[in-house]
């Protein structure tokens, strides 16, 4: 299969671990139990943030008539479907796994603003529209009394699932493979975006910080729908402090750095803030759009490798010459050994130690 068959979506970066499959590295035991919660108890466990929702770029899609009939349906008594929520163990809060639609929809109808978050409309409130006579128009606020205790005292069966065992697994990480199976949103999720809902903390915060950086928007171009820049933030972060610890599938990889550094201390977040803007700026500066660009795209596999090769240099003190950064760079790609371990089987073990191998070594010499 060629390169270009595997370009992701955005068009933006060639990625030859993209159709991984998502593989548990331990067997797990996970139980549930069915809970019943009433509509305004959930929507005040929304407002007062125990229950966690992704955020994510396509988080609500819902038109103003979806939601309307939701409404309608729960204040008709008609059943609707369960949710899915999995307990964190630390925090005890809810983290949504299916039924985000339907919560976000019960809070803004509670709150009387719909979708306030939509960068493509302003601010509207939220009317029932396109629903029986008796409820057209109306918003929480215009409810009788009568209809406004039903919606209420609703009840919203959910589904609760906790991870039993591993017991010293303390990053829960099933909780990745159960999105990844179990969620219903209409198209499958990326690995990044699974990451970013169910690591949610300071370290996947920074992620999303750094990705809004200047230098890299500029080598990597429009922001991805789908998170592949921000996953691509955290293959550098990952590969630069633990290449050495690396085995194959990429995609566990990733989701172990991840989950690690979940609610890694102020230290660690400088650092990794500190080494990625120093080695993006350079490599702008020296490379310009073409940096970790064997052709028209990024190439992930030449972005980790060349990106930690870069960072490790800067470790000596700042490059004099950034012409020097640019040669080496070309070098690399006319490098027989370092082109097969980016261009086919970029994954495996032996590809990920050759090139990061030869990239550092290359970038050390660099005065």
């Amino acid at each position: 299969m060629s390169e270009s068959a595997l370009i992701n979506e955005d068009e933006t970066v060639v990625d030859l671990t993209e159709n991984e499959e998502a593989t548990a590295p331990v067997a797990y035991e996970i139980s549930s139990f069915g809970a019943d919660y009433d509509v305004d108890g959930l929507v005040r466990r929304l407002q007062r943030g125990d229950i966690i929702i992704p955020e994510f770029q396509r988080n609500y899609v819902w038109s103003i008539n979806d939601a309307s009939k939701f409404i309608e349906s729960l204040l008709l008594g008609l059943p609707i479907p369960s949710i899915f929520f999995m307990r964190e163990p630390d925090t005890h809060k809810f983290l949504v796994i299916d039924g985000q639609q339907r919560l976000k929809t019960l809070q803004f109808f509670y709150e009387g603003v719909f979708n306030p978050k939509s960068p493509n409309k302003h601010q509207r409130e939220f009317r029932l529209t396109n629903v029986l006579p008796a409820f057209e128009g109306k918003t929480y606020k215009d409810l009788t009394e009568t209809e406004r205790i039903k919606l209420d005292n609703s009840i919203i069966h959910t589904t609760v699932i906790r991870q039993e065992t591993p017991q010293e697994d303390a990053e829960d990480t099933s909780m990745y493979y159960i999105f990844d199976r179990l969620n219903s949103t209409g198209r499958s999720l990326t690995p990044q975006e699974i990451r970013t809902a169910v690591d949610h903390g300071p370290f996947i915060d920074l992620i999303g910080k750094l990705n809004t950086y200047a230098s890299w928007r500029n080598i990597y171009g429009r922001p991805s729908v789908r998170l592949k820049d921000q996953e691509m933030v955290l293959r550098f972060l990952a590969f630069y402090f633990a290449h050495e610890d690396y085995t194959p599938p990429m995609r566990n990889f990733l989701n172990a750095f991840s989950q690690t550094h979940r609610k890694a201390d102020e230290a660690f977040l400088s650092e990794c803030e500190m080494v990625f803007k120093r080695m993006i700026d350079v490599a702008w500066q020296s490379l310009g759009a073409r940096a970790f660009k064997p052709d028209r795209v990024i190439n992930a596999a030449v972005f980790d490798s060349a990106g930690v090769g870069l960072a490790y240099r800067l470790r000596q003190g700042d490059v004099k010459n950034l012409q020097d950064v640019q040669l080496v760079h070309d070098n690399l790609l006319e490098d027989e050994e370092y082109v097969a371990a980016t261009s086919a089987t970029t994954a495996s073990e032996a590809s990920v130690k050759t090139r990061i191998f030869k990239a550092i070594s290359a970038f050390e010499k660099i005065r």
